[in-house]
């Protein structure tokens, strides 16, 4: 999914939020042929009634005022903050992102597509009344709530990023059909300040939300061990129709804003889990959407170039040179070099399954302990 104009959501050149991420993404795609092997669309903007799926009409129409008159927004409803001051067209530019996951939700339930990318979205922090963390809309929200619309019984959401997804957690908090599983920082470290183990769902839908909280310093191994260790258990049993997940690229050890030391092999070999797990539980239908990632020029680009090759069943190899032209383009856009290889040396991963053995004294596998311990009996499954 891709339209130019996604790159006008500009929070302003302080922002860590560069649109230039988005740009130097496609770029890269483009640099790998990738967009020779699959469908490059671009969805329509959300419209009033598809956004009312998930936020208040009051809400919108506060976006849509301070998308008139930026500086009119002062704090109301999260807009004009420091994480999101407001922008002329943001309603616009958010309504497009939002229809692009919209759009990839509706091709992937359709039958038109087995697998969509958007990697512009992944804006999961927006709550059905607020903005927050660098987020207006909920596209993964919307995305959810347009299958549920069609007809999904049942939608899996997995989300990587090293934030909370706190905004889709809440939107379906009540909702026992969509599962919603976070692995992210120790909410004691790292904002929103939400996604403890304890957060399970309303009594109407025990269970129904998932939260692995990662101490600081988390790496590859304990990583990819902590999601192998909860996400496959929690899909085989639920038996999604759908698996819609966020690989928000802000675990890695040079993102400026988090604290856990993930590499881009990691990342990863994460994507190539998820398409393999979409496979095994949801007949292969798979929704994948960026978010966060504030390492503009040398993580976020090869991550969600990554990301798409996988998902377009052609893989690049960890040890592929980055092509000089695609590092040139960086270069005038940013006067900063670009990275030299699609990896950060660290391929393969190596992680221990959680059924060599738990470490009582091992932090991560305490978080994962405490994850299952608090989900698993809801669903009938052994912690």
């Amino acid at each position: 999914m891709w339209d130019e104009a996604v790159t006008g959501y500009d929070f302003g050149p302080e922002h860590p939020m560069d649109p230039v991420r988005l740009a130097l993404t496609r770029s890269l795609i483009n640099a790998f042929g990738l967009d020779r092997d699959l469908d490059v669309v671009a969805a329509k903007r959300a419209g009033e009634s598809t956004l009312g799926l998930v936020h208040r009409e009051d809400y919108v129409d506060a976006v849509k005022a301070a998308s008139a008159d930026p500086a009119s927004a002062r704090g109301a409803y999260g807009l004009g903050t420091e994480d999101d001051p407001a922008f002329a067209g943001m309603h616009e530019v958010s309504a497009l992102i939002a229809g692009q996951s919209v759009g990839a939700a509706e091709a992937v339930w359709q039958g038109d597509a087995l697998h969509a990318v958007n990697f512009a979205g992944g804006l999961h922090h927006a709550m059905p009344g607020s903005a927050a963390g660098f987020c207006v809309y909920n596209d993964a929200s919307l995305a959810i709530a347009r299958l549920l619309e069609l007809g999904a019984e049942r939608v899996a959401y997995v989300d990587v990023d090293v934030h909370h997804g706190d905004g889709v957690q809440a939107t379906f908090w009540d909702d026992p059909r969509v599962l919603t599983i976070s692995l992210h920082e120790h909410p004691r470290t790292l904002f929103p300040g939400t996604g403890w183990p304890e957060e399970t769902g309303a009594d109407s839908a025990a269970g129904s939300a998932v939260n692995v909280a990662l101490p600081a310093g988390t790496g590859d191994a304990g990583w990819v061990r902590a999601f192998h260790a909860v996400v496959p258990e929690l899909l085989a049993e639920f038996r999604p129709q759908v698996l819609v997940t966020q690989h928000g690229a802000d675990t890695h050890f040079e993102d400026p804003l988090a604290h856990l030391a993930v590499s881009l092999d990691a990342q990863r070999a994460v994507q190539v889990a998820c398409h393999e797990l979409a496979h095994a539980y949801a007949d292969g239908r798979w929704v994948a959407l960026g978010g966060g990632g504030y390492a503009v020029v040398d993580v976020v680009p090869r991550s969600w170039t990554h990301l798409v090759a996988v998902a377009a069943g052609r893989e690049i190899e960890p040890s592929a040179e980055v092509p000089e032209g695609w590092r040139r383009e960086v270069f005038a856009r940013t006067r900063m070099l670009g990275p030299g290889r699609m990896t950060d040396g660290r391929w393969p991963v190596g992680w221990r399954g959680w059924d060599e053995g738990y470490d009582p004294a091992d932090r991560v596998d305490q978080a994962v302990l405490a994850a299952r311990r608090a989900v698993f009996p809801l669903r009938g499954l052994l912690a």
